[in-house]
């Protein structure tokens, strides 16, 4: 005993019941930013897959467009988009008249595979830059229907008005070219998935 009536071997005895209360909570600590690490990593990690899948839709975007405004084969499967964008053209995964979409403008054929069949084929998928990567695309002409684009009927782009800038009234106006569109769906690794969409114009 001291002279506060505390024995030395419960003074012992208290410091070590604090010293692990200090050790659970550093514990604790520790287990906690492990697991916040491993989120960070695996967050970056999900986020360089999407973006490497944005980068190769815009490169299928780039290659499907040029093909289809010069009327070359997409997939090599001998079919033409030459005089075919007034009928859909399935085979190329071209629809003359404007799909239908969800609420976020993806065109219902890309989420939903038996809707996807009925306007495209699953053979022109496009492969992506590794055997886990898979392109899907399809066309579609923003028309309320098949048949010859008019201005009633289609979404046209009109360019600038040609001609003087003396007198803009007397100016002629250039023709109008109806708008087309590309949506991409790009299926990766860990369940990603990337869409992209553009519009474009083709000369008639």
């Amino acid at each position: 005993m001291n002279c506060f009536g505390i024995s030395p071997a419960r003074q012992r005895g208290v410091v070590l019941i604090f010293s692990l209360i200090v050790l659970l909570i550093l514990a604790i600590g520790a287990v906690a930013l492990l697991r916040s690490v491993n989120s960070s990593l695996l967050s970056s990690g999900n986020l360089a897959f999407h973006r490497d899948l944005v980068n190769q839709a815009e490169q299928a975007v780039s290659t499907v467009v040029t093909q289809f405004k010069t009327g070359g084969l997409p997939v090599g499967d001998g079919v033409s988009f030459t005089g075919q964008t007034a009928t859909s053209l399935p085979a190329a995964n071209y629809s003359a008249a404007a799909l239908p979409t969800n609420a976020q403008g993806v065109p219902v054929a890309l989420l939903d595979n038996g809707a996807f069949n009925a306007v495209a084929t699953a053979a022109n998928d496009l492969p992506g830059a590794t055997p886990d990567i898979k392109i899907r695309y399809v066309i579609d002409r923003l028309c309320t229907a098949t048949g010859g684009a008019t201005s009633a009927d289609c979404v046209q782009s009109t360019g600038l008005p040609t001609g003087g800038t003396a007198n803009r009234n007397t100016a002629v106006a250039p023709p109008s070219a109806t708008v087309y569109r590309i949506s991409v769906r790009v299926d990766g690794p860990r369940n990603t998935q990337a869409f992209l969409q553009t519009t474009f114009t083709k000369p008639d």
